[in-house]
């Protein structure tokens, strides 16, 4: 396209906030295809997908400037997620005025469902009681079901360091839900 394939996400995104589209395409192009999979992942209504990753792609040409450093694909993943949260906030909104026979119609999927029970029940309390960086590398390989490669490339770390803090993040998630809903063991019955 632009001629910039070559480019790193971070001279990519300092081209788009000069107006360059060719940038914003190769940008696209490079990330698109994965933020899609992750969208769809979590989101069962394939044009809510593609609303919210035009959403993403429109946010991005309006405010690379603010993006700092090399990697964007944790910045373009946020972003995303944001947008699929307002438009499932939305469909909520519109689900409300809508008459019952038609909000039945408009129910969430089991997979909207789990999806929400994680971000809001138990497990998502516990999710928010362990560190960032522990949070991102479960929800990118268990909730959105990312390879080791897929995460690294997403995160932006080496693919060892996606293991270990998986590893890491798997026990402080068992020790926080253990808090949450703590299980006397061998207690009376």
């Amino acid at each position: 396209m632009g001629g910039h394939r070559e480019k790193s996400d971070g001279a990519l995104l300092r081209a788009v906030a000069a107006g360059d589209q060719a940038a914003l395409a190769d940008l696209y192009d490079r990330h698109a295809g994965w933020l899609h999979a992750r969208l769809a992942r979590r989101c069962a209504d394939p044009e809510v997908v593609r609303e919210v990753l035009q959403d993403t792609f429109v946010t991005v040409w309006r405010s690379a400037a603010a993006h700092r450093g090399e990697e964007a694909g944790g910045w373009l993943w946020t972003i995303a997620a944001r947008r699929l949260v307002d438009a499932h906030r939305a469909q909520e909104r519109a689900a409300r005025t809508v008459p019952e026979p038609e909000a039945a119609a408009l129910a969430p999927s089991a997979e909207d469902r789990v999806l929400a029970a994680l971000e809001y029940g138990d497990v998502g309390t516990a999710l928010d009681r362990i560190s960032p960086e522990l949070r991102e590398v479960l929800r990118a390989t268990v909730v959105d079901g990312l390879t080791t490669r897929e995460a690294a490339r997403l995160l932006g770390i080496p693919e060892g360091t996606v293991k270990s803090r998986a590893r890491r993040a798997r026990t402080e998630l068992r020790a926080a839900l253990a808090q949450l809903n703590p299980s006397p063991l061998g207690g009376p019955a």
